[in-house]
């Protein structure tokens, strides 16, 4: 039998973005949707955690739909998780409060492995070959934008990262990480309706 795929993305509910609204459990979908299916043990080497933490934080994973068992692999003592989808979306035009401050709350851990990302980017620039530097940017530009302008740059970006996304690997590619960020200045907006 040919190994399921993982469907393209999920749109959460609130509670389900609240369940992955951890740093661990945002590393571990990570690893398994990038680097595909894995065991609680190997993924808690790598992580630096203890397998049962880890099997713990799996299972909060698989019960909110994120991954699901790989009953292709291991045995009765070797359980193996794979992520259930690809991407992970979120809406941020909720009515409801309690889904706005899951919403946030997914962002913020979200923001945080963000930062470790770039921070170990960061560590390995000295390393980078010459056209690897030359392909990195670490770039940030002020704006002036109503937020349907700032939607519209949103979209059109999306758009254009989306026609990369399916590129085949070829001889001289590498996985690169590309981090998007979109938001109204900190300090510049005050109100409930910003």
């Amino acid at each position: 039998m040919p190994e399921s795929k993982p469907l393209d993305q999920i749109t959460p509910s609130p509670g389900a973005l609240r369940a992955l609204a951890h740093p661990v459990r945002l590393r571990l979908l990570g690893l398994l949707r990038v680097d595909g299916p894995s065991t609680a043990t190997r993924l808690a080497e790598r992580l630096g955690l203890n397998s049962g933490a880890t099997s713990y934080h799996l299972r909060q994973l698989a019960q909110h739909g994120f991954v699901v068992e790989d009953t292709e692999r291991g045995n009765s003592r070797d359980r193996w998780w794979r992520a259930a989808h690809r991407s992970t979306h979120t809406r941020d035009d909720a009515a409801d409060p309690a889904a706005r401050d899951a919403t946030d709350a997914f962002v913020q851990a979200a923001a945080v492995i963000y930062t470790e990302q770039l921070q170990r980017a960061m560590e390995e620039r000295p390393m980078l070959s010459r056209q690897w530097r030359r392909a990195t940017t670490h770039s940030d530009w002020v704006l002036d934008l109503t937020p349907d302008r700032g939607s519209e740059l949103k979209q059109r970006l999306q758009t254009v990262i989306e026609e990369y996304m399916d590129d085949q690997p070829a001889d001289g590619t590498a996985q690169v990480m590309l981090q998007l960020h979109l938001f109204p200045r900190p300090g510049t907006i005050v109100g409930a309706d910003a």
